[in-house]
């Protein structure tokens, strides 16, 4: 099948089609032109509380996807988000003071905008705007009989988060209102606005009002509701059907956020979300099935390549067992099955109970001849590397058969050890890595930033030296760390209940193994014991599978993240402009 770009074409136009067949071209297939008119934005703003501002999985979706869409749209896709480092240096953002500097000093002195205008500090370097969106809060109650009046969104019940998160939205609109509106953009102009999470849905529903011109999507990564019932212990999906979402919403006290994630989803022009699962989720609790499914891609211009490959996972090995052998006294050789699991800590949600149970069940498997050194790369509430550790590591003497350095399961110290769950998970099975166990487990509970104080290497630097991952998340839109694991050749585990994890299966067809790169197990509601015992069995058999083997599951696995890359998925959101601006032209005819 062969694809081509298509560039803005307007109802009475000719198509033109690009001379670069990689980049658009991924969309529609000529016969689909021959028949339809594929509608492109000539301008597209996107607005999330990630941008330039590292939290989670969002930042990732957007700073991979910049580059793919800065190359088509040179600096004419512009990210909005917010401005919390007014008083000192954003290593994320590179302020510029010529750049759109005409539209900055009217959007300061005539809009009463306080913004700064740079790039964010990512492959393509695209525009950001940064806003302070502090100066909102004064109007804050009339911003919300606003958007009840026009949009019927329930703030009544508002706390924490909210207040901050939609001053940020109503923000955001206001900038895209002022640069459209300064540079004489017009509806044949085709703009774009793109909201993230509830956060910033708000300013969808702003621009929709107040510059009608521009078409609006709205993504939700995760409804409010679906994460609220799952990271409150109740059963989200043998009885998703069952659940109403306004209800939950009452009952779990989310009702503010719930309300404005839904009324944008009904409002905007295109709806979307990022996987099938995630899709179910929205239908049932947002009363609103999504209009596109935009699947979360990444670029692998972090990956190193050839020689620098192989070196950089020898590095990344010999650390993990220095640190490992350091800690505990052992002399664990390279022969060691290294595993680990990471993400944020959602103790139940990311599977890291499933995760550590699995490991304790390895524990008493008679079948299995290899040491197994497992990590939880997973931030806590951490207080800092732990002195004795550190300075052991940096002596060059090994420590091996002396004994553990303290706790032997943990590299840093906790506020409130006593608290952790991991920790308590781990000593209430007798998981303490006594010299006889075969399995070991070593907590690193810190941002993996290259300054933590033990391994001092950012998280990729160690993930290359996975023999295997396990993620078996129990509520996961999509699933980057799984993304991230197979794109350093480094097989993993994951469930049915990720994006990821469904999608993989779609790939083969059906249930995806581990010699395919990829492990999907079935999870649901209540079959904790069977994926535990499935995921057990998987590691020994990894544990058994010859070098060819091994060689050709992480081969599996290299060709897996490659059909993640963004060159394949970003025709996802091509689809999603094309819907965004018919129906803005059905809305405003």
């Amino acid at each position: 099948m062969h694809f081509y770009d298509v560039f803005f074409c307007k109802s009475k136009e000719i198509y033109k089609f690009a001379h670069n067949k990689q980049r658009l071209g991924l969309f529609y297939n000529i016969e689909y032109y021959m028949l339809n008119k594929v509608f492109t934005p000539s301008y597209i703003f996107e607005t999330s509380w990630e941008v330039c501002n590292k939290v989670g999985g969002i930042y990732t979706v957007l700073s991979t996807r910049a580059k793919t869409l800065q190359e088509l749209y040179k600096d004419k896709i512009l990210f909005i988000g917010p401005d919390f480092w007014i008083e000192k240096k954003n290593p994320l953002f590179k302020e510029s003071k010529s750049l759109l500097a005409e539209w900055k000093e009217y959007a300061v002195n005539s809009d009463r905008l306080s913004i700064r205008v740079g790039r964010w500090q990512i492959p393509g370097e695209p525009i950001a705007i940064l806003v302070d969106f502090t100066t909102f809060f004064e109007q804050k109650n009339d911003i919300f009989a606003w958007a009840w009046q026009n949009f019927g969104v329930d703030s009544l019940h508002s706390y924490g988060d909210y207040d901050e998160s939609l001053m940020f939205s109503w923000a955001a609109g206001k900038v895209v209102e002022s640069y459209y509106k300064f540079f004489g953009l017009k509806k044949d102009d085709n703009v774009i606005f793109q909201s993230h999470e509830w956060q910033t849905s708000l300013a969808a529903l702003y621009v929709q009002k107040f510059v009608p011109e521009i078409a609006t999507i709205f993504t939700t990564h995760a409804t409010t509701i679906g994460r609220s019932i799952a990271g409150n212990g109740k059963p989200l999906y043998d009885y998703l059907k069952a659940y109403n979402g306004d209800q939950m919403a009452r009952e779990l006290n989310v009702e503010a956020k719930h309300s404005v994630e839904k009324q944008a989803a009904h409002h905007v022009d295109c709806f979307t979300t990022v996987s099938e699962i995630t899709g179910k989720e929205c239908e049932q609790l947002l009363d609103k099935p999504a209009d596109v499914i935009l699947m979360n891609g990444f670029e692998d211009d972090f990956v190193p390549k050839g020689k620098e490959f192989d070196k950089a996972r020898k590095q990344a090995r010999e650390l993990l067992l220095k640190v490992a052998n350091t800690l505990m006294g052992t002399s664990l050789t390279d022969d060691t099955i290294i595993v680990s699991t990471g993400g944020r800590y959602e103790y139940k949600n990311k599977g890291i109970d499933l995760y550590i149970d699995s490991l304790n069940r390895l524990r008493f498997d008679s079948r299995l001849d290899k040491n197994v050194l497992a990590f939880v790369m997973v931030p806590a509430w951490m207080k800092q590397a732990r002195a004795d550790l550190k300075s052991a590591i940096e002596k060059t003497a090994k420590r091996e058969g002396e004994g553990p350095i303290g706790d032997p399961r943990i590299t840093h110290e906790l506020n409130e050890p006593w608290n952790d769950r991991v920790l308590n998970q781990m000593g209430w099975l007798g998981m303490n890595n006594s010299p006889s166990d075969k399995v070991k487990v070593i907590f690193v509970p810190c941002y993996l930033d290259g300054a933590d104080g033990i391994f001092n290497k950012h998280y990729y630097d160690l993930l290359i030296g996975n023999d295997l991952t396990i993620f078996p998340s129990y509520y996961e839109p999509w699933g980057y760390t799984p993304t991230e694991s197979v794109a350093f050749h480094v097989p993993c585990i994951t469930t049915d209940l990720a994006g990821f994890g469904l999608w993989t299966n779609s790939l083969k067809g059906s249930w995806s193994e581990i010699e395919d790169g990829v492990k999907t197990v079935h999870r649901s509601d209540y079959n904790f014991e069977d994926v535990s015992e499935e995921i057990k069995n998987t590691i020994v058999d990894f544990s058994k599978m010859d070098v060819k083997s091994v060689a050709a599951s992480r081969k599996k696995a290299a060709e897996v993240a490659e059909k993640a890359l963004w060159k394949h998925f970003i025709k996802y959101y091509y689809q999603a402009y094309d819907i965004a601006i018919r129906n803005r032209d059905a809305r405003i005819q």
